[in-house]
């Protein structure tokens, strides 16, 4: 068989969407204020990614208004290439907002209906040379959960992928808000059966096997098919697991901000060190680094780091 030339490190399949990120307004006697911005879990991994130098293309539909338009915007101004992207006429852009308490950040989404979840199977065969032409496709549990032809269409990318020697990592990213446990649980698990690399959180996988111990995750992650794992532990950095070593790379204390993308930027940031040659320890430091910079401003887009920040965090935590 002929080698395929790769044009792309990275291609990333989902929904962007348009944030409003409350900046002012926790108390009760302030009036509420949004910063807005963009997100949308794989579209953050995918300018995390191109700010860290990969080559990154997009695979979704977008509604065809001034939102769609704005974000398509972005990701020419972050070199992300989006020249397959569809526009949806009869189909909003989705759009969510932030807001900010004691306990953390909370999400409100306005996405029924909206382009990306009105993505079918068939859209796969306009995508297939920019898969066949990537290393990775990336995809998260929020592009299976956003509606059942979402769903379909990603298991339709992940087997063209898989078919044409393109490797894929999942974000298990579980929003319980989109869909019911019992649905998330068997289309988590058989996205699973199809990755090459699997990035669970501790939460996640909490709620979707019930195992709370690191390990156990592991090894469960591994049985389903996943060669690489991935673990995300938050503050306390992650587990990465090749099937054979295994090792905890440690987080970075910093003051956190707004946590909103920063497993986004952990995805993006790990995917394009992959890309660059780093082995998996080397790449799952980097990603560590980078995502505790994206947790220091707010919004999902506007902090994410570039290649010269992530390297002198680096550079301060092994210096003496």
């Amino acid at each position: 068989m002929t080698a395929i030339h790769k044009k792309f490190d990275i291609v990333a399949l989902g929904e962007a969407m348009v944030e409003f990120n409350q900046t002012q307004g926790q108390q009760p006697d302030e009036a509420p204020l949004y910063l807005q911005g963009f997100g949308g879990d794989t579209s953050n991994a995918a300018i995390a990614a191109a700010r860290a130098g990969a080559h990154v293309g997009y695979l979704s539909r977008l509604g065809s208004d001034r939102w769609g338009d704005r974000i398509m915007d972005l990701w020419r101004r972050e070199n992300v290439d989006a020249t397959t992207v569809m526009r949806d006429a009869p189909a909003p852009t989705g759009m969510y907002f932030v807001s900010h308490d004691a306990q953390g950040h909370h999400f409100s989404y306005a996405r029924a209906g909206s382009a990306a979840s009105r993505m079918q199977p068939q859209d796969v065969s306009h995508w297939q040379d920019a898969i066949a032409r990537s290393q990775w496709l990336h995809l998260s549990g929020i592009s299976l959960a956003i509606s059942n032809s979402a769903c379909d269409t990603a298991f339709a990318a992940m087997q063209v992928a898989r078919s044409m020697g393109t490797r894929v990592a999942l974000d298990s990213n579980l929003r319980l808000s989109l869909w019911p446990l019992v649905r998330a649980q068997a289309c988590i698990r058989h996205a699973a059966s199809l990755c090459d690399l699997f990035l669970p959180s501790l939460e996640d996988m909490t709620a979707l096997t019930g195992l709370t111990q690191a390990q156990d995750i592991i090894d469960w992650s591994h049985a389903q098919g996943a060669a690489q794992v991935v673990l995300k532990l938050g503050a306390d950095g992650a587990l990465a697991s090749d099937g054979q070593t295994q090792r905890t790379v440690p987080g970075h204390s910093v003051s956190a901000m707004d946590a909103t993308g920063a497993g986004d930027c952990f995805a993006g940031n790990l995917l394009a060190r992959l890309s660059a040659g780093d082995n998996l320890w080397d790449a799952t430091a980097y990603a560590n680094a980078a995502a505790a910079l994206s947790v220091q401003g707010y919004g999902a887009v506007a902090p994410l780091p570039r290649r010269d920040a992530v390297m002198n965090l680096l550079l301060k935590a092994h210096t003496p």
